[in-house]
């Protein structure tokens, strides 16, 4: 099934999409600083029974770069605006990471739009998840003279990633996001401690899916709390989880085959 890609004008700037595949529409949202390469793999399966949009969001990939700061709801407004673009009235979300907060605001401001949530990897950040990713922010992404930046990115992931032909893919996604500001790292501060309100709105079937070692990797950097993990099944009324004991950042492009099958499941559900 091919993939095409395509470019979306809003008044902030271009939006770049890959889109393919028939059936009900699922939209895939991808974390930072990654963009819809994210989902390379998983679109080549899941094209065969669904039509797939994934979207870079502005500042990330082959999109431009926002005017302003971008927030959460700024995103999840992006998403409205391609759906409307597409003639797209109802479809399903897939949102991972930073994704997974704009998939659940979708379904929370415009529950109308929506017909199943996924929310992979979604942490539950208290007060010191915040400060540390405004730590994060006010360090930012920055080109050295000597070029150190670039073999600094290959290390960061060189012992997970998996082969040195998909952390090039993610090193080129860093890139394009140096000399920036890391939009949405800030986004996600500036919402996660709010975000609660929000899960409480959603009435969609809701599926969390999870790979054990991200949790621990969130933990190790002092971001959430694996025990925290699950507050969106207290807050969703319909909600099942999925625990993957080997997913890790890169779940999506290294279990590409086992997630593909979950996500079918719970959708034809």
């Amino acid at each position: 099934m091919k993939i095409k890609r395509a470019f979306l004008e809003t008044e902030d700037g271009q939006i770049h999409y890959r889109i393919g595949g028939e059936g009900e529409p699922l939209i895939l949202l991808h974390q930072q600083p990654r963009s819809s390469d994210e989902y390379k793999e998983l679109m080549s399966i899941l094209a065969q029974k669904r039509q797939l949009i994934a979207m870079d969001f502005l500042g990330f990939g082959d999109s431009d770069k926002p005017p302003r700061m971008y927030s959460i709801e700024d995103y999840a407004k992006n998403v409205i605006q391609l759906l409307d673009t597409l003639n797209i009235k109802k479809a399903s979300i897939l949102g991972n990471h930073t994704g997974a907060f704009v998939a659940g605001e979708v379904a929370s401001a415009y529950s109308e739009r929506l017909n199943k949530l996924i929310l992979c990897n979604f942490p539950n950040f208290g007060e010191q998840g915040k400060k540390k990713l405004l730590e994060i922010y006010s360090k930012g992404y920055q080109i050295q003279e000597d070029g150190s930046h670039l073999i600094a990115r290959w290390l960061a992931r060189s012992n997970y990633v998996g082969t040195p032909e998909l952390n090039h893919r993610w090193v080129l996604d860093d890139l394009k996001c140096f000399g920036y500001p890391m939009y949405a790292v800030y986004a996600v501060a500036n919402y996660c401690l709010n975000f609660k309100e929000s899960l409480s709105l959603i009435q969609c079937p809701t599926l969390l899916l999870w790979g054990l070692e991200d949790v621990k990797q969130f933990e190790n950097l002092g971001l959430a709390k694996a025990e925290d993990r699950l507050i969106a099944t207290q807050l969703i009324p319909n909600t099942e989880v999925v625990e993957l004991e080997e997913g890790n950042i890169c779940m999506m492009n290294q279990m590409f085959k086992e997630i593909s099958e979950i996500i079918i499941k719970f959708l034809d559900k």
